[in-house]
């Protein structure tokens, strides 16, 4: 069940936009007999455009109400839809004594921020101007020019970043969270080309996910003019999230790291590591896109969630 107070007028909101729609309403209808369904299957049963389907699956993924999973298909790949509540109770009255100390301390990293990097080809850089470095020749990822970059490629390896730790160490943080565009690394693009993206935080693995395909099947909304149609163009928005109970990938759960296996507090500042292992099952690479590429407007997003300690 979901709870929503007036307490968090801001959740209450979002949800109540979310359901004050016919036609999502239908289609939270139409997944509690059919859970684990495409967005053209439900554009198909609805009888609406496809279209029209994916941006109401949106504001309801953005709501909580429901989760999505991309997913390898015959062509490429596929957004999976299922329910993730089956009853909604909200309170209008307002709760004595509730109050909500959360906070969120939010910081974005440049994808060419790196600090380290130990990777192979096929690689390269290039920044929304034109390629940084030459292709597939590793050794040049060290030069300073690498810092402007906004799209970064290798097949194998992986690279690494560190976030400033700057809140108070008096404090109780409640979960870790990582977002970030990425896809598989093939030659030009190949929607359907697994690859096992592994993360670390703090040198800990919590855990893979592998991104179904290096996807080029339409242009991606921030591409510089001179980038080639036939090149990746646009990856997936995924956010690895870390808490008291395990580390989990657009909710859903990839491991059972927790938050105190980070020792967050040891350090004043949080490493954050992505690429592929060498022992992979799906070799497929790594596409990191910054905010000059890609369909989202976005680099690395860390967020902190806390509170202060209830004894200060």
């Amino acid at each position: 069940m979901l709870e929503l107070s007036i307490n968090d007028p801001n959740e209450l909101v979002k949800v109540a936009h979310a359901l004050a729609s016919h036609t999502r309403l239908k289609i939270i209808k139409l997944l509690l007999n059919h859970n684990n369904i495409n967005v053209n299957e439900i554009g198909e049963k609805l009888k609406m455009p496809v279209s029209t389907a994916g941006v109401n699956v949106k504001v309801l993924e953005e709501a909580g109400l429901i989760l999505t999973e991309v997913l390898p298909a015959s062509r490429g790949a596929m957004k999976v839809c299922r329910r993730n509540f089956d009853d909604v109770r909200v309170i209008l009255n307002p709760i004595k004594g509730y109050k909500n100390t959360d906070q969120i301390y939010e910081i974005e990293m440049p994808i060419g921020h790196f600090v380290d990097v130990d990777v192979q080809s096929t690689c390269g850089i290039a920044n929304t101007q034109a390629m940084i470095i030459p292709e597939d020749d590793p050794s040049n990822f060290f030069f300073p020019e690498c810092r402007t970059a906004e799209m970064i490629w290798f097949r194998q390896g992986w690279m690494e970043y560190r976030f400033p730790r700057s809140i108070p160490h008096n404090i109780h943080i409640k979960s870790i969270e990582f977002s970030l565009e990425l896809c598989s690394e093939a030659p030009n693009f190949n929607n359907d080309w697994p690859s096992d993206i592994t993360v670390w935080i703090n040198n800990v693995e919590i855990g893979t996910w592998t991104s179904p395909g290096d996807f080029g099947d339409h242009r991606g909304k921030n591409n510089p003019e001179w980038w080639h149609d036939t090149s990746t163009q646009y990856g997936l928005l995924k956010t690895f999230r870390v808490d008291n109970h395990r580390s989990t990938v657009d909710n859903h759960k990839i491991s059972d790291v927790t938050l105190q296996d980070l020792q967050l507090h040891s350090f004043p500042y949080i490493r954050f590591k992505i690429g592929v292992k060498p022992d992979a099952v799906n070799k497929g690479g790594v596409n990191l896109f910054g905010r000059g590429f890609g369909d989202y407007d976005q680099d690395i997003i860390m967020k902190l969630h806390y509170e202060p300690n209830e004894k200060d």
